[in-house]
Formats: structure tokens, sequence, C-alpha cells
């Protein structure tokens, strides 16, 4: 499934009455969401962080990611430094990875960023 595809879907709520996504899925959806990765903790997450110039463009992403976030009641877990966003994905209801996850970074991806240099 391409980013585009999965962005095109829409979050659909996750009761916690399913198990998490098994490793041989996690990695081929990993594979259509560039830059991110799995985290190395115990429980399955994605994450992938995202550098600006500056504070001001680092919060202008992260409210852009509240919005979306909002639209499809799934939220990341948004770690900020000065100019660096990390966001980690994973459904708590089931400790682990849902398509609710992969959707919401392609949904991410889409935001169009400041050019970094």
């Amino acid at each position: 499934m391409t980013t585009k595809e999965l962005a095109s879907l829409k979050c659909i709520p996750c009761r916690g009455n399913q198990p998490p996504m098994k490793s041989e899925k996690i990695k081929l959806m990993l594979n259509s969401v560039s830059g991110w990765i799995k985290s190395p903790d115990e429980i399955d997450k994605i994450e992938k962080q995202f550098k600006f110039r500056n504070f001001k463009e680092a919060m202008i992403f992260v409210n852009k990611v509240a919005g979306i976030a909002e639209e499809e009641g799934h939220h990341p877990d948004i770690f900020i430094q000065w100019n660096k966003v990390t966001l980690t994905l994973w459904t708590h209801a089931i400790k682990g990875l849902f398509d609710n996850d992969f959707i919401l970074a392609a949904k991410i991806d889409e935001i169009e960023l400041p050019t970094v240099k």
C-alpha cells in the first residue's frame, strides 16, 4: 500500500478487542511510510523525528499534527525539542500497533514541511 493510499483512509475506533499487529505486517506497513521506524520499546510503536529551522516552525507543525489527530480521533505522543519534534504512534487500547497508527503516519507525512538548511 502506498503512503497516498494509506492517507486516504479514515481511522476507525479500536476498542481493544483485537490483538496488536504482528511483526510481519509491521515490516510491510513500515515500507508504506517513509522515515518512520519501529521504536526499540517493549511495546511495538512507530516513531519519526522532524527537524525545523526554529521553535516557531516546530510548533506550527505540531499544531497541524494536532488538527489531523483530532479529526482522526487518534493521537500521537509528541516530544518537542527546540527545533525537533519526535512523534510516536501506537494504540494504547491494544498495547501495540494497529492500522490507525500507519494511517495517521501517512496523513502526517502529507503535511508540507519547510525546507531545513
